[in-house]
């Protein structure tokens, strides 16, 4: 996928080949879309504090997720509905992640499932679940995902109340994941802390919690032994008015103090992006959305060139900030500004409407 020069090129192509209700799904967000906004704008109060004349000519961008090394500290995080964007959905990511070195989620309500997934590649893969059903259904699906090797198991707890996507709402248009999030509903509104002991208790399989976004469930999660604090809000598509994801950060690290690795997703749609959230503290980052955009452009091989984008941008920051290891960057790097642009989900690309004479 050499022929996309930019990351520009892979969401102009994905709005291309997707139908209106499929981009609005895998673009929108809750209600007036303050949070999706919010995670934009957030980012985008960063600016970074370059140091100089340090030598740069070998800059190491690995990472560690779910205690796995990986090319990068980005894995691909968990989406319904993959199969709107390519007909090959979550075996396409899986391969993707696979192909380049690093970690795949699989969202419950996606496909290929589990199993077929598991069968089809061989790289580290995180198994996410939508609880539709009591402690039985709970632990019928961790024993799959043990049995199938996926090297951790992620709770998606932000979901008590299915939110109003208004964009939907106002087309009538029903994405495959939303035709069955009615059904078990009330499981996912009666989780507790309880559930999360049992878990711990009854399962030999790390645990991450999905939707933390706060100090308190972060020290929460601590004292319950997840391995995982997965700092998200959803990519603005569950709570509207809430947090910035990368203004969570401070936080949930401080709270957690080591004590747990820390995945944030939400709005990260560039390798600066990236950077300013290892800076804040976090292990890794999941990307979403620009996930989605690459393989609704290319299939497999669009979310392969994703990644590959992503790491030169992170490269020429980490860079150009005098930086050769992930592990130095901190805080002192960073510094409050005020953003160029109004926020939008698509403020991180200002140059689609810009087209080379051979694209």
């Amino acid at each position: 996928m050499a022929d996309f020069a930019t990351l520009h090129e892979i969401v102009a192509a994905a709005r291309g080949n997707l139908s209106d209700g499929a981009w609005d799904y895998l673009t929108g967000g809750a209600e007036t879309e303050t949070s999706l906004l919010r995670n934009r704008l957030g980012l985008d109060s960063i600016a970074f504090r370059p140091r100089v004349l340090n030598d740069v000519s070998t800059i190491d961008l690995s990472g560690t997720i779910a205690g796995h090394p990986t090319r990068l500290p980005v894995s691909l995080a968990p989406m319904g509905s993959l199969e709107l964007m390519h007909p090959d959905g979550s075996m396409a990511v899986a391969r993707a992640a696979e192909a380049f070195g690093t970690v795949s989620y699989l969202s419950s309500v996606t496909h290929p499932g589990l199993e077929a997934v598991a069968e089809g590649t061989s790289h580290p893969k995180v198994y996410q679940l939508y609880v539709r059903g009591g402690r039985d259904s709970v632990a019928e699906v961790a024993k799959m995902a043990v049995s199938a090797g996926y090297v951790a198991f992620c709770l998606t707890v932000d979901v008590a109340l299915y939110s109003r996507r208004e964009r939907d709402l106002i087309k009538r248009y029903v994405p495959t994941a939303r035709r069955s999030a009615g059904e078990g509903m009330e499981y996912q509104a009666s989780l507790d802390w309880d559930l999360v002991k049992w878990f711990k208790d009854s399962f030999d399989i790390p645990l991450q919690i999905k939707g933390v976004a706060t100090a308190e469930d972060a020290a929460l999660c601590v004292e319950h032994g997840v391995d995982t604090v997965y700092v998200s809000n959803h990519g603005g598509r569950q709570l509207d008015h809430g947090r910035a994801t990368v203004d969570m950060l401070p936080e949930v690290v401080e709270a957690v103090a080591g004590k747990a690795e820390i995945v944030v997703d939400g709005g990260f749609m560039r390798g600066a992006d990236i950077v300013k959230a290892i800076a804040r503290g976090a292990d890794s980052v999941a990307i979403g959305k620009v996930q989605g955009f690459g393989l609704a452009a290319a299939g497999m091989p669009g979310i392969v060139r994703v990644l590959e984008l992503l790491e030169e941008e992170m490269r020429i920051s980490m860079g150009l900030m005098g930086l050769t290891r992930l592990d130095r960057l901190d805080a002192t790097f960073l510094h409050p500004a005020p953003p160029v642009r109004e926020p939008s989900v698509l403020s991180a690309f200002p140059f689609l409407t810009l087209r080379s004479p051979e694209y």
